[in-house]
Parts: structure tokens; sequence; C-alpha cells
């Protein structure tokens, strides 16, 4: 938005700011600087996609109502009308001061947006961040990206969320099983699946194949080495590594200089490396263990075994993205939705309002040639909420 400097004595300065607001008396709402990243034309056009534009002018427009989802999960410890607080705070010194609806208008507004646009959103926002010049994000010509599931995320014990999700429980609570594809040196957000935690890991990373390309290199704990999945990865052309399982059976081929071997998992040419892990533990502890790599790289020379080692230690990275998902933003907190549609509202709320943060932290690397993203913390960039709010410059207004 444009600003306008203002004539004031030596030594002091100030902006005034144009402001772009919706009409009505409920119409302003914005996410402060994120609402670049989420800009309401983008907005529009997901309400419009979906066919979720309300029907006649009310005061709480459905654009409103998907800005104020993702500020319900990036304040999760407080209720919706101090969620609709924040979301105006900025509002005040513009003056342009709105009445505060009730929690049951702001529960009624949730129900009228539904997940559809949602969803739409996040499948909007999503996607790889880095450059092909960042740091961090590639293995030769291969970007690296991760599958990971993450079953701590826990719901309201409802009648209603019990029967959808199942009985599964985590200190009296329902689980929801996420399965997600991540860019491991961005850690952001390329697909994402969720439901109830008794369809396994490996059905919801299926779900998830159609995001991978040949130009991908796929990584991913024990538990994914199954013949069928391998198989399914391979057909999309991207290449893999993996942890198997130890009651695998790898036969020797031929075995490599590299102290590696070629092998096979159903009719899939692979080949398996061998490791030995020691971790020396703060208080001089030590402890010594093994684990076997599987990957379609073939070629030692290109690939050697002691760089794949290294290179797996990424897949770690997306443990990280879960820690800033659960505990960063949602501060280990239950989510608020009772029933399941609300469940799958709230989540891709959070998923795209996850996805919005990492883009920020990406795009604030990459002003810094050479900065890999790592460099950035999530919890940085995830503290200052309320000042996120206030900083409007730059900034639309939805």
């Amino acid at each position: 938005m444009p600003a306008s400097l203002c004539a004031l004595p030596p030594g002091l300065t100030t902006f005034s700011q144009e402001l772009t607001v919706a009409a009505g008396q409920y119409g302003p709402g914005h996410l402060g600087e994120l609402t670049q990243f989420v800009p309401f034309d983008l907005v529009d056009a997901v309400l419009e996609e979906t066919r979720c534009v309300q029907r006649r002018l009310r005061d709480l427009p459905t654009r409103v109502g998907v800005y104020f989802l993702l500020a319900m999960c990036l304040f999760p410890e407080v209720g919706y009308r101090l969620v609709w607080q924040k979301l105006t705070t900025a509002l005040a010194g513009a003056g342009l001061e709105t009445a505060w609806p009730t929690a049951k208008a702001l529960r009624d507004l949730r129900r009228r947006v539904g997940p559809a646009p949602v969803h739409r959103l996040f499948e909007v926002l999503a996607g790889p961040l880095a450059q092909p010049s960042t740091p961090g994000v590639r293995f030769g010509s291969f970007r690296t990206v991760s599958f990971d599931g993450y079953s701590s995320i826990k719901l309201p014990d409802s009648v209603r969320n019990v029967d959808h999700f199942g009985p599964q429980s985590r200190g009296g609570y329902p689980m929801l099983e996420l399965m997600t594809l991540v860019e491991t040196g961005t850690r952001a957000l390329i697909g994402a699946v969720f439901g109830a935690t008794s369809d396994g890991e490996t059905a919801y990373a299926r779900r998830l194949l159609h995001h991978l390309s040949p130009n991908m290199l796929v990584l991913w704990d024990k538990g994914f080495d199954a013949n069928a999945f391998l198989a399914a990865v391979a057909d999309t052309g991207a290449q893999f590594l993996g942890r198997l399982r130890a009651n695998r059976r790898t036969p020797i081929l031929v075995r490599l200089a590299d102290g590696s071997y070629l092998s096979v998992l159903g009719t899939l040419p692979v080949r398996v490396v061998e490791a030995q892990i020691a971790v020396t533990c703060d208080d001089g502890s030590t402890f010594t263990g093994s684990y076997r790599l599987v990957t379609t790289l073939t070629d030692a020379r290109r690939y050697p075994a002691d760089a794949l080692v290294g290179l797996y230690h990424q897949r770690w990275e997306h443990e990280s993205a879960y820690f800033a998902l659960r505990h960063t933003i949602m501060r280990g907190r239950v989510l608020r939705s009772g029933d399941p549609v609300g469940v799958e509202q709230e989540m891709w709320a959070l998923l795209s309002l996850y996805q919005a943060l990492r883009t920020v932290m990406v795009e604030a690397a990459e002003s810094r040639p050479g900065t890999d993203p790592d460099r950035c913390g999530f919890t940085i960039a995830d503290h200052p909420r309320d000042r996120l709010l206030w900083q409007r410059q730059g900034s639309q207004m939805a």
C-alpha cells in the first residue's frame, strides 16, 4: 500500500497509510504482514472456485471467515471473540474500529465457510519454496523431499470425533493421523492428508504420490519399505533413499567398492547401504547401533555410501516441521472442533497458516543470498504474533 511522509520537526518521521478495506460493519479483517502471502483476491478466488461465496450481503462475509480461521489457529489459546479482537486490532489506529460479533455469530461463520475453501487455499499455498540456488535443498540434481506421518494431534473427546477418528487415544483424547510430503531443505509442505489413525501411514502416503516428480529424491524412515509402495514411488520417476525394517531380507547380488551392495526388493533393483551409528549424550553416556538404507541410486561412484548416510540425516528436518506445527503454533493444545467437519476445516487452516509462515521465512533467507533456510527459527517467526497484526505497511486488508 502506498505510504506518504508527513512534514514534522527535524528528527521526527511518521507514515500515513492508505488502507483498502471491504464494505460493511464487520468487513475489515486481515493478517497484517501475512496478508501479503494470503491476499484477499486469492481468498476471493478460492471461495468462488469452491462456490462458497455468500449469496447475500452479510455483516460477516465468507472472505472474513477465512481470515478468522487462520487467526484462530495463530492464537489457539484464546476464545473466538478475542481472536476477532486480535484480527481487527490494527484497524483501531486507522479509525476503522468495528463492533465485536458474538461468539455464536463467529461459530455460525465457521459453519458457513466450511472446509472446502480452506482446503483449496492450502493446495494453492502448498509446494516447494526453494530456488535452484538455495543452499541445503538439493542432493546433486535432485530436490530432497520426505514422507512422514504424525499421530500426536489431539482432538476434543466428543462422541462424533470418537466415532469418526476411532477410540485410539493418548491422554484421554482421540488422535488424528497426519501425513505430509515436505521439502526437507525449507520444511515447506508440498502435500498433506489426514484422517483416522487406523488407516496406516503407507495408505496415506500413497495419496500423496502424485506430488512426486523425476527431479525429486524422497527420504523416509522405516515402515515405508513394502514392495508395492516402493514400486509405486519408482513409477513416478522419483528416486528414493529410505530405511529398511530390521526383518527385511535383502539378497546380496553384487558387492560394491564402498561397502554397499546391489539387491532387489520385489522386482525393483535397489542398492543397500549398511551404516553404523554412535551417539554420545550430554552426560557422557554412549550407545551404538546399525541400520540399513535402501535406494534407487545404484551408481556407487556418483553417489558414494558415505554421502548417502550423511544425506539421510536430512530426513529429520521433517520432525522439526511437526514440532513447529504442533508445539510452536498450536502450543501443544487440543484442537477446538468437536465434530469431524470442524476438525477438517481447522486442520486445513492450520496447515495453510504453517505454509504461509514458512513462505515468510524462506523469503527472508532468500533476501540474503547464500543463506541456508535452516538458519531461520520458526519460534522467532511465530513469536511476534500480535506485532504481525499491527504491521500494516505493505499489507492488504480483506
